[in-house]
C-alpha cells in the first residue's frame, strides 16, 4: 500500500524546452539594451550611436527547465557598403531560423522605416512579439495606446509589449512569454554556456566600443578590430590586437597627439576586459592602415563578415 501511494504521488517531469529568440529591428531603437536584459549580462556592446552591433551575437540562457538561445542582430539599414550588405545579410537571416522572434522598435520610429523588412516580419509564421521600446519617454497613457493601436494595424498577428528595456519595466512578462512560446526540445548548447562566441569576439567588441565612445564622426564605423594574440594563463591575459582603418589620416587621429587617444582606448578597454575575465590583463594595440577595406570581400572575410 506504501508502494503504491508513494507511485501516485509522483508527478511526471515537465517536458524540457529550447529554442532560437532572434531579435531585429531598426538601429538605435535599444536591440543591445534589451539582449543584455533578457540574458541578465553584458553581451552586446552598447552606446546611443546607431550601427554598433555588426554581427549576430548570441547570448544563452539556461534554467533546469529551459534555454533560451538569444541572437542579437545589426540594425537594419539600406546599404552603402559591402559590409552593410553583410549586416543586413545578418538580420535577414535572423527571420528564417528563429522560433520566436523580437521585433523591436521605440516610441519615435516611424512604422513604415525599411518598409520591405517589416512587411517579411509581418508575414512571419512564427510567434513575432512586438517590443515598444522606451515607453518611458512618453508623457501619458494616451500617446502608449496611440502607439499600440498603431503598431497592431501594421502586425496584426505580432502580440505587443511596451517596455523600458533602460529602467527593465515589463521584461519579466516579455520573459514570461518567451519561455511560454518555446518548444520542446533538447538544448542545443551545454547548459553552461553563455554565448557561442569566442572569447577574442568579446575583446574586440569592447574595443570597438571604446572606440564608438571616444570618436566622432566617420572613424568608429572605418574602424576593425582584430585580436592577433591572446595568450591566457591562470592569472592573466596577454592580448595583442590592430585597429584596422581605411586611410592614414584616420589612423593619425586614432592615435592622437603624442599617443594621448589611443592610449586612453587602450585603459579603458583594459579595464572592461579584466572586469569580463576576472583576470589581470595585458593590452597591446596597434593601428594599422587597410584601405577601403569595407568594400573588399577578401578583408570582409578575413574579419568574419562573409563566408
Amino acid at each position: 500500500m506504501e508502494e503504491e501511494v508513494k507511485i501516485l504521488s509522483e508527478q511526471p517531469a515537465e517536458p524540457h524546452k529550447a529554442g532560437f529568440v532572434n531579435i531585429v529591428g531598426n538601429p538605435n531603437v535599444g536591440k543591445s539594451t534589451l539582449m543584455n536584459d533578457l540574458v541578465g549580462e553584458r553581451i552586446s556592446i552598447i552606446t546611443s550611436k546607431a550601427q554598433t552591433t555588426r554581427h549576430r551575437i548570441t547570448g544563452i540562457v539556461n534554467t533546469p527547465e529551459y534555454q533560451i538561445v538569444f541572437s542579437d542582430t545589426p540594425g537594419v539599414l539600406k546599404p552603402k557598403y559591402k559590409l552593410q550588405e553583410s549586416m543586413l545579410g545578418f538580420s535577414e537571416g535572423a527571420l528564417t531560423d528563429a522560433d520566436v522572434l523580437l521585433y523591436v522598435t521605440d516610441v519615435v520610429e516611424d512604422p513604415e522605416k525599411n518598409k520591405d523588412f517589416l512587411d517579411r516580419v509581418a508575414k512571419e509564421e512564427v510567434p513575432v512579439l512586438l517590443v515598444i521600446n522606451k515607453i518611458d519617454l512618453l508623457k501619458n497613457d494616451t500617446e502608449l495606446q496611440e502607439l499600440v493601436d498603431k503598431w497592431h494595424e501594421r502586425l496584426p498577428k505580432a502580440e505587443i509589449f511596451p517596455t523600458s528595456a533602460k529602467e527593465h519595466f515589463n521584461i519579466a512578462n516579455l520573459m514570461k512569454r518567451i519561455v511560454e512560446l518555446l518548444p520542446v526540445s533538447p538544448p542545443f548548447f551545454g547548459k553552461d554556456a553563455l554565448t557561442d562566441k569566442p572569447a577574442r569576439f568579446f575583446v574586440t567588441e569592447i574595443i570597438r566600443e571604446k572606440l564608438l565612445l571616444n570618436y566622432e564622426k566617420e572613424i568608429p564605423y572605418s574602424s576593425e578590430v582584430v585580436v592577433e594574440k591572446f595568450d591566457e594563463t591562470e592569472g592573466s591575459i596577454h592580448i595583442m590586437t590592430v585597429i584596422y582603418v581605411e586611410r592614414d589620416t584616420q589612423k593619425g587621429i586614432i592615435i592622437g597627439k603624442g599617443g594621448d587617444k589611443i592610449k586612453k582606448v587602450g585603459i579603458e578597454a583594459r579595464q572592461d576586459i579584466e572586469r569580463f575575465f576576472g583576470k589581470r590583463v595585458y593590452l597591446e594595440i596597434f593601428v594599422k592602415v587597410e584601405k577601403d577595406w569595407r568594400n573588399r570581400d577578401n578583408k570582409l572575410k578575413q574579419f568574419g563578415y562573409l563566408e
